[in-house]
């Protein structure tokens, strides 16, 4: 190991405190408070020695441990301690003895012991422990700790409370660890073995390559005769592994540890957010993709409409055309003028207005059965509309819940919006209103009490058959007076061939007018309603529009950080290796 300055050692501090600000920053951004809190006790630990946490039951004998550990004749812990009174001890060097209470839970004590100059030790009060709090601030040391060193009751090192907690450490924190047998004078040594391998086993079993197991006596160590307290192999394990200069990196490796674990969490819960967010995106252009197919499907049956109109249209108004053309002849318009003078006959006005009222008839009536008869496939296709998009709303993926570590709080958000679009959009089908057209239905005094009557979106084909009924009116009718007016005044056939070319002309115009407005208001209501449907989406829209842009900025900052963990760890394993 080359030569560690202490310029060097600044250095490193403030790159690992400049770096936790930023965490601090970001765990604030992500709105979790225990990752910012472990972020901000990580600051405050930036410049502490390199910490020992000592956890282990009540009565496994860590206060003993301790006291023996730093060679001193007196209790710095107190022994044997009430569980119903015993506190956090943080144990830092001081020139001189002196206590700090720092709150109901927490004491500092300074001791002028030469160890502490590198090292700091805090004794917790026991993972077993009915204390309030002591659970949660023991935990609260953890993620800054840069050794735990767990102590067991060597007659009895398998209670669950301590493996469950040993969990807690090695799951969410990755810490660094040792084990210590205790107490190790109140058994014998072949169960002493056999307990060391058990806590080796189980160790392995829960993924520790290579544990570090210690047997030791605080009471042995303490007394006159101390070579089989088993502090020496521990001591020598401090000394090699820890002390010699390299605990203040050693410290600041550990911190970036903490960090680079802070970051695998955030990570890890973005993945799950990611994935829901896609998904989201996925459930949404699944939305717009149905609305489009629909309406796509529904202008289709538009067409067919349309063609079969203009067929039926021109069936009318062909055979009435000739009866006219066969009609206006000089010699019939001249037999008809005397036939009618001697009542023989009907004048050629009333053989006209004849004709044009047949051929009102037979378009309202038969124009009107198509229309009515081709209404119903639009309004089921319109209908299917809104029931397909209500079913894949009901039915939208769930993959980041409430409970989540990191980001309960957007799967609320994004469970509240929803929640909300499921009703709002229920409500939307059930109000015929949505469905209802004024600019189409406003001829049509008849539509509301049966736009009432049938309801939400069952309503469609109410609208629709009254809508187009009023089409057919407005059409034919309008043909109908300019064809009139044509033959207003007309008694003989010398301006037959005008009025023939003129007749049929309007007639051509009426079935493209007719084309062209069925069209046009039928596509048109078409599109109104797939856009009403889709404006119900307008607030979910805005969440994923907020989702896709904080994915993106957390993506970004964790890949800068990430970078600035690996440029600050690699100088210290630079100085380390050596």
């Amino acid at each position: 190991m080359g030569t560690i300055t202490q310029q060097t050692i600044g250095e490193i501090k403030e790159s690992v405190a400049q770096l936790t600000n930023k965490f601090i920053r970001l765990t604030n951004d992500v709105g979790h408070d225990e990752l910012h809190q472990t972020a901000n006790d990580l600051m405050q630990h930036v410049n502490d020695p390199f910490l020992f946490v000592i956890v282990g039951e009540v009565k496994a004998g860590k206060s003993s441990f301790i006291n023996a550990l730093l060679k001193t004749d007196k209790d710095i812990c107190k022994v044997a301690p009430s569980p119903m009174t015993d506190t956090i001890q943080q144990i830092l060097y001081g020139a001189k003895e002196s206590e700090t209470i720092v709150n109901n839970y927490l004491k500092k004590i300074y001791q002028p012991v030469e160890i502490l100059k590198q090292i700091c030790i805090v004794d917790t009060p026991g993972t077993n422990t009915i204390i309030d709090h002591h659970q949660e601030i023991t935990e609260r040391f953890v993620p800054a700790a840069d050794l735990i060193v767990f102590v067991f009751e060597a007659k009895n090192p398998y209670r669950e409370s301590s493996w469950k907690f040993f969990d807690y450490i090695n799951a969410e924190w990755w810490k660094k660890v040792i084990f210590v047998l205790q107490q190790k004078d109140l058994i014998n040594d072949d169960d002493l073995a056999i307990n060391k391998k058990g806590v080796e086993d189980q160790a392995v079993k829960k993924g520790i390559r290579d544990p570090k197991v210690f047997c030791v006596s605080a009471k042995i160590e303490q007394s006159a005769i101390k070579d089989d307290s088993g502090y020496k192999l521990l001591r020598q394990y401090i000394d090699d592994n820890i002390l010699q200069g390299r605990a203040p990196i050693l410290k600041q490796q550990n911190n970036l540890n903490t960090l680079l674990n802070i970051k695998s969490k955030i990570e890890s819960g973005l993945a799950l957010r990611k994935e829901q967010y896609e998904a989201d995106i996925d459930f949404r252009n699944d939305i717009k993709e149905t609305l489009l197919n629909q309406e796509a499907k529904s202008a289709k049956q538009v067409d067919i409409l349309v063609e079969n109109l203009v067929a039926e249209y021109d069936n009318v108004t062909r055979p009435k055309l000739d009866d006219i053309k066969d009609g206006l002849g000089f010699v019939k318009m001249v037999g008809r003028s005397f036939g009618s003078t001697f009542g023989m006959k009907e004048s050629p006005k009333i053989w006209l207005n004849q004709i044009l009222e047949d051929m009102e008839s037979d378009l309202n009536t038969r124009l009107k059965t198509k229309l009515n008869d081709g209404v119903v496939d639009i309004a089921d296709s319109i209908q299917q509309m809104g029931k397909i998009v209500d079913l894949k709303l009901r039915n939208s993926k769930t993959i980041l819940r409430d409970d989540h570590e990191i980001f309960s709080n957007i799967a609320e958000r994004r469970a509240n919006v929803l929640k909300e679009l499921q009703q709002s959009f229920s409500s939307f089908l059930s109000d015929s209103k949505n469905f209802y057209d004024k600019e189409l239905a406003k001829s049509s005094e008849s539509i509301s009490p049966n736009l009432a009557a049938a309801g939400g979106i069952a309503a469609v084909g109410v609208i629709l058959a009254t809508i187009t009924n009023g089409m057919v009116f407005d059409i034919t009718g309008g043909v109908l007076t300019t064809a009139g007016l044509l033959f207003a005044g007309v008694s003989i056939g010398f301006k037959r061939r005008k009025i023939i070319r003129e007749f049929t002309e309007e007639i051509d115009r009426g079935r493209d007018k007719f084309n062209t407005k069925v069209n046009e208001s039928l596509k048109g209501y078409i599109s109104k309603i797939k856009d009403r449907i889709n404006d119900n989406f307008s607030k979910f829209d805005k969440h994923l529009d907020r989702e896709g842009s904080d994915i993106a900025k957390f993506d970004a900052e964790l890949d800068t950080l990430g970078g600035e963990i690996k440029t600050i760890d690699s100088e210290i394993s630079g100085l380390i290796s050596a």
